[in-house]
């Protein structure tokens, strides 16, 4: 029985479960005639797995598992791990000088915004210019928005794609593509719907946020869940306004006639992703002030100790709507540049789904950094869209949500903090990890106050 309890043994045990339900979940279905056969056909069914050599699926994921957890044995048994530890410590203050140094901050924002320009032009494949827009920016704008209210307010939102579905219904209601009649029966210009749809936008943020954020934790989850459900049923049900399941009519692409400049963004994505680049970079840059900002300061106060911070004269109730209204805006501007390109909507894209991977975008990134939020809006997406396009031998497009979920669960237990966590963040997780260095030196205490 003592065996059995061997923390060795659990830890391979684990591994070992977590071997059979990913190979399970990734495989083949099953059928009626053969209801083992999709359990079956996971182990046995013989792929070549990013091109490599021809092997029954059991074999190549039980030999990524025996190497993924050998590679952490040794790591945690062997000096690799003091030799990473030691080369942090000696990179980490350079790092930190560097940073530190607004020019050096702005030469490195300016080569990115250059990159990010040029882009379109190196990368000319159809899909990729459309994915950039559709795919990447559009997640970047709802991602840097849904981290204003988790990330710096720190409230669960799990409702974020109701505001995305304000703001692209917003979009064809003022354009005339909706049975509902366009306000003052005149259809404008979907460029002109932006700040339209934002107000909207905010507008239900403030009608969300008073009620229901006097609630914490796990109820304020709940009721921002609901939300959402309650908007994408609507646009369901509602054909007299919303056209139902069938969604909208045409949708007209974005102009501009200003006297002498009149330009049309027609079925290329490429004015899409500048249009959306320069929304991008105005989002960051008004989101960036309001972090340093007193609101920011706010929101972070709110989000460490609530209590404390009422105690000190922080209106909660207050901060948590503006962190609401502020966050849906760029979602609401998210809505607005997907109807224009798509031309058209329903409301089978805005679904539970959709709010859990901006989450997961969030939380990848590091919640309360907006250059994490960034990056890991830009990785995983990117991942993603070349997993679709270029699919390996026995992927599957429904997989990928399975491997969203267990990236998610490996960024909870080795780095909960994000791949670019805040400065703030990261103060925080080194000065934990300080503590725990001095109760191990010191020995560590029972729940008696006992030294052992």
């Amino acid at each position: 029985m003592k065996y059995l309890n061997a923390p060795a043994l659990k830890r391979w045990g684990s591994l070992v479960a977590l071997y059979a339900i990913v190979t399970v979940m990734t495989g083949p279905p099953g059928n009626q005639s053969s209801p083992t056969l999709g359990f079956t056909s996971s182990f046995s069914e013989s792929v070549s797995f990013f091109g490599l050599f021809p092997a029954p699926r059991g074999v190549f994921f039980a030999a990524l598992f025996v190497i993924i957890g050998g590679g952490l044995a040794l790591y945690r048994r062997t000096a690799l791990k003091s030799v990473l530890s030691g080369a942090r410590t000696a990179v980490a203050p350079r790092y930190a000088a560097l940073t530190q140094r607004k020019a050096t901050r702005g030469v490195f924002y300016a080569i990115v915004l250059l990159v990010a320009i040029v882009l379109p032009h190196v990368v000319t494949d159809p899909f990729w210019q459309s994915a950039m827009v559709s795919q990447i920016a559009i997640y970047v704008l709802l991602a840097i928005g849904l981290n204003v209210v988790v990330g710096f307010a720190g409230l669960l939102d799990l409702g974020f794609v109701a505001f995305y579905a304000i703001g692209a219904y917003t979009t064809a209601w003022v354009t005339g593509a909706l049975p509902a009649a366009a306000p003052f029966h005149h259809a404008i210009n979907p460029f002109w719907a932006i700040p339209i749809a934002i107000v909207f936008v905010m507008i239900a943020g403030v009608v969300l946020g008073l009620p229901t954020l006097r609630l914490r934790g796990d109820y304020l989850a709940i009721v921002t869940l609901g939300f959402g459900e309650i908007v994408t049923i609507f646009l369901n049900n509602l054909y007299g306004v919303t056209g139902g399941s069938t969604g909208s009519n045409q949708i007209p692409h974005f102009s501009i006639h200003l006297g002498p400049l009149k330009y049309l963004w027609g079925l290329d994505p490429v004015p899409y992703y500048y249009l959306t680049l320069g929304f991008v970079v105005v989002f960051l840059v008004i989101f960036s002030a309001l972090e340093h900002s007193r609101v920011g300061r706010s929101w972070v106060a709110i989000r460490e100790d609530e209590i404390a911070a009422e105690s000190v004269g922080i209106n909660p109730l207050k901060y948590k709507v503006i962190a609401f209204a502020i966050g849906a805006a760029s979602a609401g501007f998210a809505g607005v540049i997907t109807g224009g390109q798509s031309l058209f909507i329903n409301p089978a894209t805005f679904t539970l789904s959709f709010s859990i991977n901006i989450l997961v975008l969030v939380i990848f990134g590091g919640m309360g950094s907006i250059i994490g939020v960034v990056v890991g809006s830009l990785i995983i997406q990117t991942v993603s869209m070349y997993l679709i396009h270029t699919p390996p031998a026995g992927f599957q497009n429904s997989d990928l949500y399975i491997y969203l979920g267990a990236l998610l669960i490996a960024m909870m237990i080795f780095r909960p903090a994000g791949i670019w966590p805040s400065k703030r963040r990261r103060r925080e997780i080194q000065y934990v990890a300080t503590g725990e260095e001095l109760d191990q030196i010191n020995g560590t205490s029972d729940v008696n106050g006992e030294t052992v």
